[in-house]
């Protein structure tokens, strides 16, 4: 993914998140349980400065402290296919709406 591509996807979730408004109060998730399911995402997103080589050379984003609504809004649009990355569309194809609401409660208290 170039660098432009990974801005746009990031602004693309950003905006998604603003035009939620009230979906914010919606994502009801328990950072307890999120604890128990970031093992995927740690190997990526748990290392700073990373970079994966997969599918493009890039750095890998931080998720921790992120507004929930925008990493729900994030991962259901990477299971759909609205965002591109194979990686993360496996991953996101792979949760329910709870697991991302845990998740998305966990990373939000993440430092």
């Amino acid at each position: 993914m170039k660098r432009n591509e990974l801005f746009v996807g990031v602004a693309v979730g950003v905006a998604l998140a603003c035009a939620a408004g009230s979906a914010a109060a919606q994502v009801q998730g328990d950072a307890k349980a999120g604890a128990q399911k970031v093992a995927m995402c740690q190997g990526c997103h748990g290392i700073a400065d990373w970079r994966t080589a997969y599918p493009e050379v890039y750095h890998v984003p931080k998720i921790a402290g992120q507004h929930p609504t925008a990493f729900v809004n994030a991962l259901k649009a990477y299971k759909s296919g609205d965002r591109k990355h194979p990686s993360m569309r496996g991953i996101a194809a792979s949760l329910s709406d709870k697991d991302m609401q845990d998740l998305a409660a966990y990373y939000a208290e993440a430092k």
